[in-house]
């Protein structure tokens, strides 16, 4: 299954409200992710620009989407960035792959 690594801010009313009644996010991700057939394998909070971390499972880019949006439109979560992450044996068959193909590929402005 395809890795994705999300991350996102708490919106100031999700802060308050998390002050107030503490709870582990990592539950409410890990539940979502298991409806649409993935799984969640860490959830981090974090200093910096983002507030929290997931690394996770999906079936599809389509199923990640949706847990995405489904989290998005729940208003406690905003700034969202996911990337797609790749193994390392997955990347050594994209250099493999790219080997075949880059003495055929021309550079832009090349002759």
């Amino acid at each position: 299954m395809p890795i994705f690594i999300t991350q996102g801010r708490y919106t100031r009313d999700a802060i308050k409200g998390m002050i107030v009644k503490p709870e582990d996010r990592a539950d409410q991700v890990s539940r979502m992710l298991s409806k649409a057939g993935g799984r969640l394998i860490g959830y981090y909070v974090t200093f910096g620009e983002y507030d929290f971390m997931a690394i996770c499972e999906a079936p599809s880019e389509t199923q990640m989407a949706a847990v995405l949006m489904a989290a998005g439109s729940s208003g406690g979560v905003t700034d969202l960035r996911t990337t797609l992450a790749m193994t390392s044996v997955e990347a050594k068959g994209a250099f493999a792959a790219a080997s075949d193909l880059a003495p055929s590929y021309r550079a832009p402005g090349g002759a």
